[in-house]
């Protein structure tokens, strides 16, 4: 035994002559974990495995790092058929002593054989499915994977006790108590089996016990006598051959009674094993035909996405190449940056071809930087003169009293040069001149905060006091 702190092997002392740690406590668990590891390996070596369970595990409770006790509670495990919980433990053994652990050789003898391990898999898997129909009702189908999975792993246990269970539901005593013998030659322990066979011990010894209630004795009808030294016994009915007609009524009888039991007994069950085979094959053409409804389902789908994808992409493409789409917003963009190059002192032609350019479009994300640094680019190379322009045109039209002709033209002028401001201060006035107060107000206040302290301004705060007076 070793010190749980430094792991110096102990003394008979109560402490550790290392490192000094308290062992009393630690010595007791220890002492406790290996008796139950020898209790647990006697039962074993009875097949008393449920009791070797109870006491390895207990054994491990109390020390994880009892690598002995652990690979035995896997050797059990394996023995009563459950090939996961004895891999389990193995791999658990494994972990914790990776070096020279015979645990090695037990895993290896499971995976070395993959067609060994693929079967004691179909066995679990063939159980569980057997419980299904257990749960379902159907115990015929159950009694089918059962016997399958006892063929392929002779020792699992519960699938013996639950096959046994089976045929007490059935009342077939027999059967039930030939599985539970099986069951004892696996593990004479096991609480369950025992129950079942009391169970089934009860029943068929009261069956015995009716059977012999209804025997009656045999009674003789005969005369014995002595003659001289021997004993004569004679008959006192003897029936002449040839006139026994209740032998070949009681033959027709048994006969008759042999068909009727035939019809009774085993045709039924002949036909409970083809409606079973039936409903075994109906189930798996309904999972194949869920499964290719399933397929179906997923093909619709990605066919919607991807029509749903290609209107995307129709919509895009509409986008780009429609009236007002992306590629004639380019066109329109280079056919005014060649009019400007073209005719630079036209601004008139200059104007109609930067008015043809959609703005909205202008912003969109579909235009590269590229173009929107041209159409700024332009903006500002052209825009004060097409302002000028405008402006020129605009203060004429407002000279000659034509108000909304000069205001089309200075809102122009002010939208293609914002310094233009005697553009803007005389579009104000062109809207006091055509009575439009509230639009004359707006663009004076916008003339006294884009240009303060100039004459403009001043002008401006004057119409303004007249106009809300």
């Amino acid at each position: 035994m070793n010190c749980y702190n430094c792991g110096v092997e102990l003394t008979e002392h109560d402490f550790c002559t290392n490192c000094g740690a308290d062992v009393v406590h630690y010595k007791k668990v220890i002492s406790v974990s290996n008796f139950y590891y020898n209790d647990g390996l006697e039962k074993a070596n009875v097949r008393d495995l449920s009791g070797a369970i109870v006491s390895l595990t207990e054994c491990l409770k109390l020390n994880k790092f009892n690598i002995d006790a652990r690979n035995l509670l896997g050797l059990v495990y394996f023995e009563m058929g459950e090939t996961v919980d004895a891999l389990s433990e193995w791999v658990i053994s494994k972990n914790l002593k990776p070096e020279k652990n015979i645990a090695d050789s037990y895993i290896e003898s499971v995976q070395n054989s993959p067609s060994q391990l693929e079967s004691l898999n179909q066995a679990i898997k063939k159980y569980n499915q057997a419980i299904v129909y257990c749960n379902q009702g159907s115990l015929d189908l159950a009694l089918i994977q059962l016997r399958k999975v006892l063929s392929v792993n002779p020792k699992f246990l519960r699938a013996h006790q639950l096959l046994a269970l089976l045929h007490m539901h059935n009342e077939d005593w027999d059967k039930a108590k030939r599985e539970l013998v099986k069951c004892t030659r696996i593990d004479i322990g096991n609480t369950r089996t025992l129950r079942y066979m009391k169970e089934v011990n009860s029943v068929l010894n009261v069956d015995d016990g009716l059977k012999n209630g209804h025997k009656s004795p045999k009674n003789e009808e005969v005369i014995k006598y002595q003659s001289g030294n021997e004993t004569i016994i004679q008959p006192l009915a003897v029936k002449e051959p040839g006139k026994n007609y209740a032998g070949l009524l009681y033959l027709l009888g048994g006969v008759v009674i042999g068909l009727a039991v035939a019809l009774t007994l085993i045709l039924p069950g002949r036909l409970q094993s083809v409606k079973a085979r039936l409903n075994e094959e109906s189930r798996s053409v309904g999972e194949q035909l869920d499964k290719k409804n399933a397929e179906l389902t997923d093909m619709q789908k990605q066919l919607d996405a991807l029509t749903a994808k290609n209107a995307d992409l129709n919509s895009e493409l509409e986008a780009y190449a429609g009236t007002d789409g992306t590629l004639q917003t380019v066109e329109d963009l280079l056919n005014a940056a060649y009019t400007y190059l073209d005719t630079p002192d036209d601004m008139e032609k200059i104007s109609l071809a930067l008015e043809g350019i959609d703005k909205d479009a202008m912003e969109s994300d579909t235009i590269s930087e590229a173009y929107k640094n041209l159409y700024d680019k332009l903006l500002e190379t052209a825009g004060p003169g097409i302002s000028k322009a405008y402006a020129d045109s605009g203060n004429k039209a407002y000279k000659a009293g034509e108000y909304d002709a000069a205001i089309k033209d200075l809102e122009k002028a002010f939208s293609y040069d914002e310094t233009n401001g005697d553009a803007l201060y005389i579009l104000g006035n062109a809207y006091k001149k055509k009575g439009d107060s509230k639009n004359a107000i707006k663009i004076y206040n916008q003339v006294i905060e884009l240009f303060p302290n100039t004459e403009k301004a001043r002008r401006a705060k004057d119409y303004l006091k007249e106009l809300e007076s």
